[in-house]
Formats: C-alpha cells, sequence, structure tokens
C-alpha cells in the first residue's frame, strides 16, 4: 500500500514541476529521488512497516510476491531513469509530463501485482495502458510515432473491450469479481460461461503480453515509439503484465489447470517459434529487440503453464534478468546514430567498455552460464519439467533459445569482428559506470540468484 499510494502522489508531484522548477536537471533529479523514496517505502512494507494502512476489502492484498516484484520494478526504473532520463529531452517539451506518465504507470504496476479482484485487475492494467498510449506518441513530429500511438490504442481498445467481456461473463456465471471466490467455484465443474470469460481474459492478457498470436502490433509499436520509452514498456510493463497474468491464473483458475494448459503449450510454442524466426530476418536491432521480447514472451509463457512454486521463483529471477539486460542494451542504442546491424561495426574499437557491457547483456538475454539470464531460463525449464509429460515442450523452448543465439550474436559479431567507424553520440562517465553496475547486477544474479529470491520467502 505504501507504493501503491506514493506512486500517485509523486505522479501529481510530477506534474506541477515543469510549472514549479525551471531547469530540467531539477526535474530530473526530482524524479530520481521520488523513485528512491517509492523504492525506500516498498521495502519498509516487506519488513513490515506500512505508512498507509487501509482496508480494501479483501481486493488489494500485497503478499511477497507482489512486494518483491514491485521493488524489481521500482529498481528497473531507477536504473533505466539514471541511463535514459537525459535522452527524454530530445523527444519533446514536455519533460515534466514524461516523468508523472512513468509514475503513474507504476502506480497501475502495483494494482496489477496485488489484485484480488477483477476489477482492480482493469483498473491496473487501463492505468498503464493509458499513459503509454501518450508516451508511444509522444514524438508529435514523427509519423512513425504518431501511427505507433494510434496502432497501440486501437488494438488496446480492443482488447481492453475483450477483459470487460470475460469480466461479465465471469460475474453472470459467478457472481464475484473476487479471484479467491472464483477460484474456490472452479474447485467443481465450470460453466460454459465461465470457460468463455476465461478464454476471453486469456486472449485480452495475451495481447497486452505480446504472446503470439496476439503480437502483431508490437513490432510496429515498439518500432514507432521513442526508443527511450520503448526501453521501458519492453521491460517494465511487460514484466507486470506477466505478473498480473500468472497471479490471475493462479487465484481464480488455478483448479482448471489440466483444462486450460494446452492453450496456454499452444500460445507458448507459437511465441517462441514465431519471435525467434522473425527475428533472425530483421535488419533493424531495435526492430530485433521488439521481436526478441515476444521470444522472452514465450518463456515467460512458461511459468504460467507450469504454474509452481519453481515457476513463481523464476519468473521474479526472470523479469530482473530480462529487465536489467534489455535497459542496458536500449540504452546504448539510443546513443547510436545507426540502428542496423551495420551500424555498431567496429564499435569495440572506439568504445571498448560499452561494447563488453553490451556483450553481457547479450549474452544474458541469450541464456548464456553465468549471467542471470541462463538461470532465469533454466528455472522456467525446471518448473515445466515438474509437469508430467511435458518434456517436448521443455525441448522445443530450448532449441529456440539455441535459434536466439544466432541474432543476438549477430550484433557480438558486428561489434567485435567487422570493420567499421561505429560511434556513440553522447556518453557521460556517470552513463558508463551505470552500465558497469547494470552488467554486473546481470553477472550476479546469475552466479547469486538468492540475493533476490530469499526475499520471496521473508
Amino acid at each position: 500500500m505504501n507504493a501503491l499510494l506514493l506512486s500517485a502522489i509523486l505522479g501529481v508531484v510530477m506534474m506541477f514541476s515543469g510549472i514549479l522548477l525551471k531547469s530540467k536537471a531539477a526535474v530530473r533529479n526530482l524524479a530520481i529521488a521520488g523513485l528512491c523514496v517509492l523504492l525506500l517505502a516498498n521495502m519498509l512494507e516487506m519488513c513490515g512497516i506500512i505508512f498507509f494502512n487501509i482496508d480494501t476489502k479483501g481486493m488489494i492484498v500485497f503478499d511477497n510476491f507482489s512486494l518483491l516484484f514491485n521493488s524489481i520494478a521500482f529498481v528497473s526504473t531507477l536504473l533505466y531513469l539514471l541511463l535514459s532520463a537525459r535522452d527524454m529531452e530530445k523527444v519533446g517539451v514536455n519533460y515534466a509530463e514524461y516523468f508523472a506518465l512513468i509514475f503513474f504507470i507504476l502506480c497501475g504496476i502495483t494494482l496489477t501485482s496485488s489484485f484480488k479482484s477483477l476489477l482492480i485487475l482493469f483498473l491496473g492494467i487501463e492505468i498503464i495502458s493509458i499513459p503509454l498510449y501518450i508516451l508511444t506518441g509522444s514524438d508529435k513530429k514523427n509519423l512513425k510515432s504518431n501511427e505507433a500511438s494510434l496502432k497501440d490504442f486501437l488494438l488496446g481498445a480492443f482488447s481492453t473491450g475483450l477483459m470487460l467481456m470475460g469480466i461479465a461473463f465471469i460475474y453472470g456465471a459467478m457472481g464475484t469479481f473476487s479471484t479467491v471466490s472464483i477460484g474456490a467455484f472452479t474447485a467443481s465443474k465450470p460453466s460454459a460461461l465461465l470457460i468463455a470469460g476465461m478464454l476471453l481474459l486469456l486472449f485480452s492478457m495475451s495481447f497486452k503480453a505480446s504472446v503470439a498470436p496476439f503480437h502483431f502490433w508490437t513490432p510496429d509499436v515498439y518500432d514507432g515509439a521513442p526508443t527511450v520509452f520503448t526501453s521501458f514498456m519492453a521491460t517494465i510493463v511487460k514484466a507486470a503484465v506477466f505478473i498480473a497474468f500468472i497471479r490471475l491464473f493462479d487465484d481464480a483458475f488455478g483448479f482448471q489447470q489440466k483444462q486450460w494448459q494446452l492453450f496456454i503449450a499452444i500460445l507458448t510454442v507459437a511465441t517462441l517459434f514465431i519471435g525467434n524466426i522473425t527475428a533472425v530476418f530483421q535488419q533493424s536491432v531495435k526492430r530485433m529487440l521488439a521481436y526478441s521480447s515476444i521470444a522472452q514472451a514465450g518463456f515467460m509463457m512458461l511459468s504460467l503453464y507450469a504454474m509452481n512454486a519453481d515457476a513463481k521463483e523464476g519468473l521474479l529471477l526472470y523479469t530482473a534478468a530480462y529487465s536489467f539486460a534489455t535497459i542496458g542494451i536500449f540504452a546504448v542504442l539510443i546513443k547510436m546514430k545507426d540502428y542496423t546491424f551495420d551500424g555498431f561495426n567496429g564499435f569495440a574499437k572506439h568504445q571498448p567498455l560499452l561494447a563488453a557491457t553490451t556483450t553481457i547483456f547479450l549474452l544474458s538475454l541469450a541464456g548464456i552460464p553465468l549471467t542471470a539470464g541462463f538461470l532465469s531460463k533454466f528455472y522456467m525449464l525446471k518448473a515445466v519439467m515438474a509437469e508430467d509429460k511435458n518434456l517436448w515442450l521443455v525441448i522445443f523452448a530450448v532449441l529456440m533459445a539455441a535459434v536466439s543465439v544466432y541474432y543476438y550474436f549477430r550484433v557480438i559479431q558486428a561489434m567485435y569482428f567487422k570493420e567499421g567507424d561505429a560511434q556513440p553520440m553522447e556518453v557521460t562517465p556517470a552513463f558508463k559506470w551505470t552500465l558497469v553496475v547494470l552488467a554486473a547486477l546481470v553477472i550476479l544474479l546469475g552466479i547469486f540468484p538468492d540475493l533476490l529470491l530469499t526475499w520471496f520467502y521473508f
């Protein structure tokens, strides 16, 4: 509850900061300081210190799972701002409003990680989605940004309609919005209305999470949006949707897991295949990362398929590993003049430190040992192996992970083994050292995952 109310308050504060503070540096520092306060308040709640004790009638419950994910989201956002906040200045004149929208999105994320009512789930998803529509189209002079915003809005509105229809069907069948009560009812034979509502919710959440075949909006929106905001929506926001995904199906439909597992398996296979195979043929690193995010969504879907203790641990580790690595790669990409693979030719010769950190991030996304990405994928596969007769799904996921090595290593090959004059635009010493810290975190979590997962049982 600490983070929920503070994020909303900070969003309002940042709205007025654009009027009261004339310096963009002061606005940026205020946002970073506010995020540190937000992270501290959430950590204090994990230790049992609650500032706002509000009776939510059981509609919102902040347990270890939600609080730990909130901390991961806030740390990721803090690193994102430290690396990329200066680059927001180049997007448009509404600098303070960008930070306000980010804090409102974080408010929605705290709802999606802790809901126990379908109404709160809907509110959380919409509080996340509406600011994203604005951020996607924030580069008003760029037609690609305008087009991306329109596509995001139209398909987002369509998926919201599916969600509301699903919630209406479930309420008609159960007479309640409580996911706990729905879960108790579904222990018996579910009605046709309940099954229809569950499928509509599955399709709607798949839209939000870029799960195939509901992924078609993702490459165009990620490619058209300002790169500095693509970094945020492809990492922290995507991770929040998956946390909501697993919480919804665990609480409300967990007793019927065997009935809907086949649907999840089909979506997982389609997502892994389409995301990885399409990424192979991309010529733009930014668009490759868009399809890469679809492929990573396929791996995160394995947690929903298994939905056991290993799956929840793996999903928390995956959200941290994926967010840290992708934020780091996008931070470097923002600084590049050319987003194609050729634009990275000879990068290691001119910027060895940036090339080394970028390599670590790419190795983590590919799932190479001694990185957090490797262990997070291992946890996902371990969770699936705990289920009976699922070896085929594990083998397919490993094969698709092998395919991903090809397109990630294309960037490494360009940086180290091709001649060129790739140079970033403006790189400060603080930017370089923040990237080093981020790369160190990726390696540290790859060697000592319990540094994070211990908090799950705190």
